[in-house]
């Protein structure tokens, strides 16, 4: 009588019970594994420049009885403008139409006497924005100037900013990561521990802000110039810095 051994080879079993335990044991070993001891600061720094261009928002404002009436005279106005403003070097690339309305005006009759009145179209209002980049500061008086006498009526805002202001920023980022390293030394001074490579680095910047203008304008503003003061742009850096603490 023959006797066969119908048992299965148990080494493939065996060997990948083994891999999985060894696999089980790294990663139990890993979330054991102490954290890396870290000192986290952030940094400040700053840059100010003069600023070589100026951003404006204005508006031609028309008023009429009726919507036809308060376009022709608007678009007149606004024509008028942006002649000028092409007469005194303003590119067409720094020339943008920013906002265009035409809403009809109500009168709202006194209900005080408990009646249900209502409103009466009393005419029309076509409003016209713009923006302009003025590169030649010290047109900028000038140009303001004789946009309000060509039409302008309503204002909006004047940002005064850099064309290129890069090199202001890389000085504040650099200033910013001496900023976050001094604070780091210090802190691992007083805690007696040694600083060790950046980990992590990260960047947040500001820049100026727009300054508002007078809301309302009319010719009785205008004068030969109109002063303007345009300062210096401060950018603003701020960096996060994390350093490993050397053990």
């Amino acid at each position: 009588m023959t006797i066969r051994n119908f048992s299965r080879p148990v080494f493939g079993i065996a060997a990948a019970a083994a891999i999985a335990l060894s696999a089980a044991t790294a990663v139990k070993a890993e979330d054991n594994a102490p954290r890396e001891a870290v000192i986290s600061v952030s940094g400040e720094g700053r840059s100010a420049i003069t600023p070589d261009m100026a951003v404006l928002s204005f508006s031609v404002v028309s008023d009429a009885k009726t919507a036809r009436e308060a376009l022709d005279a608007n678009n007149k106005s606004m024509t008028d403008v942006l002649k000028a403003l092409k007469d005194a070097g303003i590119a067409e690339r720094d020339l943008q139409t920013s906002g265009f309305s035409i809403n009809p005006q109500y009168q709202y009759p006194d209900n005080s006497d408990g009646g249900n009145k209502p409103p009466v179209l009393i005419g029309y209002q076509v409003a016209n924005s713009l923006t302009i980049r003025v590169r030649d500061l010290p047109k900028l008086g000038g140009i303001i100037d004789q946009a309000v006498t060509l039409g302008v009526n309503q204002g909006g805002s004047i940002f005064f900013t850099n064309d290129k202001p890069e090199a202001a920023l890389t000085e504040a980022r650099k200033a910013a990561v001496s900023d976050a390293m001094e604070k780091a030394k210090v802190l691992s001074q007083a805690a007696g521990v040694s600083l060790g490579r950046v980990i992590e680095i990260s960047e947040n910047s500001r820049t100026p802000e727009p300054v508002p203008m007078m809301r309302a304008m009319s010719k009785e503003y205008a004068a030969d110039a109109v002063p303007v003061a345009a300062g210096e742009n401060t950018y603003n850096v701020t960096v996060n810095v994390t350093f490993a603490i050397k053990q």
